[in-house]
This record gives structure tokens, C-alpha cells and sequence, in this order.
């Protein structure tokens, strides 16, 4: 019997998940089935319950738009999931519920820490305050940076998300306060989508130009318009998501299977075939 997987999303012909995991599964030497799903916000529900009927089938990742409408199917969250609000990973538990949980920031730090980059005791900023943003906030916490900035344009959303879990080094603001804060950021993650509709952040040159490390989670076949940006400012490091995409798979991988993959050689097939 070959266990059963699937993605769900809509848009999802574009999800490169079944590739991921189908090379995730050839390392490890296990048979699955992962496929994709296309759903409606009215019909979601409906095509999950169908999948689970089959026995065989172990779990499924979410994307959007259902993230938060799967958070309120299962049975039970994790402490990552809650804080989220947002479920990306659901897992088939052996009593025969449902797990909910995130990877996407587990994903995140794997990714900078494979790249070489320390958030132990950096000056962290992260750039807007939606869900990604929100999914990643306690896997950079948990690796001690020694200040943690959200900014966004509306600051009643970055200060919402600093509230969640109260600390001194830990902080939301607005766009336009970042030229207030005196010390260089070590490290800038942008969280928005502006990378994919062509657009920078709406912050100084100044900012950007002083940090030592650029990280995008939007990613495609070429560098992104903040990372091209980043470099004509003088960072000597700049980043995609592909990575953050790949190791968030592995996450969910591990959760099903008990086995970590090695994310390297993924990451560079698929950078090859874009």
C-alpha cells in the first residue's frame, strides 16, 4: 500500500510540490503518491473530507487561500499553527485525527541557516505583517536575534503582530518610522509580495543599502526586483525563496515520515529547470 499525499490551492497548476516531494521520496527510497488539488473556497471542505476517506491517504499540504479555512477543520493545532493562525501541513495522526501545523517558519530559518546567515544576536527586519509574515515570527525569535523589527505600511498591523509574543527586542512599526531607528539592520527578509507584481518596498535606500543581507521569499527563474535592487545598493548578499520553499516541503516531509531530506540537491535541480 502506497501512501497518499496531495497539495490543495487555487491557484495550484503551478505548485511544484509533487516534484519536490516525489525527489524527497527517491532519496529516502520510499514509494508515494503526492499530487494537486484545486479547490473553491465552496467546495475546499468537501475535497478534503474526500481525500481522507481514502485510507492511504497520510496528510496534505495547503496553500492559498485555504490556509486559515483548514486551521478551523482539524482537529487539533500546534503551538506554531496557532500563533499563525494558518495551517500549511496536515497530518493523519495514527488515532485517526487531524493534525494541523506550519512549516513555514521552520522553513525559513533552515534556509538561512543554510545560507550561512546567523540570526543569533542580529538586528533582524522583516518587511510587512500578513501571513507570511505572521508564520515565521517565532522561528526567528527562537534564534535569539538581539532586535526584531516588523514595519509595515499600515502599523497598526506590524504592532498586532509584535503583541503576539511580548518582548523588549521585539517591535512593530510603521513604513515611515524605519528612518527613525539609527543602527544598520544585519539581516532584511521581505515578507510582501511586492517582488511579484514588479514593485520595491516603499523603504529608504538608505535602509537597505546599510544592511549586509537582502532575503526575499518571493522567488522566480531570475533574481527578484528587490534583490537586483539590494545589489545596485552594495549588499553582498542577496536571496530568493526557493529555498524557504524547498525546506518548509522538507518540514512537512519529516512531519509525515519521520526522515529530514536533503533540501541541497532539490534546491539546485529545480534552480537548473527554471
Amino acid at each position: 500500500m502506497i501512501d497518499r499525499y496531495t497539495v490543495f490551492g487555487n491557484p495550484i497548476a503551478q505548485s511544484k510540490s509533487p516534484t519536490i516531494h516525489a525527489m524527497f521520496a527517491k532519496q529516502i527510497g520510499v514509494d508515494i503518491v503526492y499530487d494537486k488539488t484545486f479547490a473553491t473556497p465552496d467546495d475546499f471542505v468537501e475535497r478534503l473530507e474526500s481525500f481522507f476517506k481514502d485510507p492511504q491517504a497520510k496528510g496534505c499540504n495547503v496553500t492559498s487561500p485555504f490556509k486559515e479555512q483548514v486551521s478551523q477543520w482539524v482537529m487539533s493545532l500546534s503551538p506554531a499553527a496557532k500563533l499563525a493562525g494558518a495551517v500549511n501541513t496536515v497530518i493523519r495522526k495514527k488515532d485517526g485525527s487531524f493534525l494541523g501545523d506550519t512549516t513555514d517558519g521552520p522553513g525559513l530559518v533552515q534556509d538561512l541557516l543554510r545560507l550561512g546567515v546567523n540570526l543569533k544576536g542580529a538586528r533582524v527586519l522583516l518587511l510587512g505583517a500578513g501571513g507570511a509574515a505572521r508564520g515565521v515570527l517565532q522561528s526567528i525569535l527562537d534564534l535569539q536575534p538581539s532586535t526584531f523589527v516588523i514595519a509595515n505600511r499600515t502599523e497598526s498591523k506590524s504592532a498586532l503582530l509584535a503583541s503576539l509574543i511580548p518582548q523588549e527586542n521585539f517591535i512593530g512599526v510603521g513604513l515611515n518610522a524605519l528612518s527613525n531607528i539609527e543602527k544598520p539592520f544585519d539581516l532584511i527578509i521581505n515578507s510582501t509580495t511586492t517582488s511579484l507584481s514588479g514593485e520595491l518596498p516603499q523603504i529608504a535606500n538608505s535602509i537597505i543599502a546599510s544592511s549586509s543581507t537582502v532575503y526575499d521569499m518571493s522567488y522566480s527563474d531570475k533574481p527578484t526586483i528587490l534583490m537586483e535592487h539590494a545589489k545596485s545598493l552594495g549588499v553582498s548578499n542577496t536571496y530568493d525563496g526557493l529555498g524557504m520553499l524547498v525546506s518548509q516541503a522538507a518540514e512537512s516531509f519529516y512531519l509525515w515520515k519521520g526522515v529530514r531530506p536533503d533540501v541541497k540537491p532539490v534546491i539546485e535541480a529545480l534552480r537548473d529547470s527554471m
